[in-house]
């Protein structure tokens, strides 16, 4: 949550590094004649609706290939997806009119299998903000699939309780969202969202946890998060109990 700060409870869900792309040019030598050669053109996006576009300068954590992109983006009904973790199921109620695009790559990448034996890298407890955060296989919080896609951010949300301005609004238990480092730097990173939380709406919304998986994000909010040498009690940062995706699969 790139833009918020830690003294509204709101922090960076995704924390890539902004790569600055430099063309080097080479110099070839022949007969005497320096010929410079032209830089290589940028990866070209898919070519439907949903353009989910190469992002050389960050590799994808795991390697897996751009999703299908379909010039009719399926956008009606719900999907069933259930992450198998190591502290218990969660399972997921994904919703393609919410978010096509969304929906679309999320699928892909539990189809190649890109989730499976993935942590879930950052547990945040603020008193307006808690959530579980995963999808980056190098566990850094930096890795993503190697390619981004624009934002389907939800307009319907109602205002948060605690926010007096009415700027945030309200990110209820139970909500799936995707994580992000700005506007339109989709990715892989996604989060879980354990109890209510005051956000500025620039998180796209794509599903639902159900009740068994809300039991398991109980379980690993209870065992707290990771103390460091800097912070011994912490509300941001590694779960103290590891938290794994080992199989995540469409379906029950």
């Amino acid at each position: 949550m790139s833009s918020e700060t830690r003294t509204h409870a709101a922090l960076p869900l995704l924390a890539r590094l902004a790569g600055v792309s430099v063309a080097a040019a080479t110099i070839v030598a022949a007969a005497d004649v320096a010929a410079t050669a032209a830089p290589a053109a940028d990866p070209a996006p898919t070519k439907g609706p949903c353009a989910y576009t190469p992002t050389p300068d960050e590799p994808a954590a795991r390697p897996v290939p751009l999703p299908p992109d379909p010039r009719r983006t399926p956008d009606r009904g719900t999907v069933r997806v259930t992450l198998r973790t190591n502290q218990g199921p969660i399972g997921l109620t994904l919703d393609r009119e919410q978010a096509p695009c969304t929906v679309q790559s999320f699928l892909h990448l539990v189809r190649k299998r890109f989730y499976d034996r993935t942590p879930c890298h950052r547990l945040t407890a603020y008193p307006t903000l808690t959530v579980l955060q995963c999808g980056d296989p190098s566990g850094t919080g930096e890795g993503g699939p190697g390619y981004r896609y624009r934002d389907e951010l939800p307009t319907d949300l109602p205002p948060a309780p605690t926010d007096p301005t009415g700027v945030r609004r309200l990110y209820a238990r139970g909500t799936l969202a995707m994580a992000n480092a700005g506007p339109d730097t989709n990715g892989s990173q996604f989060f879980l969202v354990q109890a209510d939380s005051a956000l500025r709406p620039n998180y796209t919304v794509f599903g639902q946890v159900d009740a068994a998986g809300l039991a398991t994000l109980d379980r690993i909010s209870a065992g707290g998060i990771a103390p460091t040498p800097e912070d011994p009690a912490p509300v941001d940062g590694a779960p103290a109990v590891p938290v794994e995706i080992c199989r995540a699969k469409q379906g029950r």
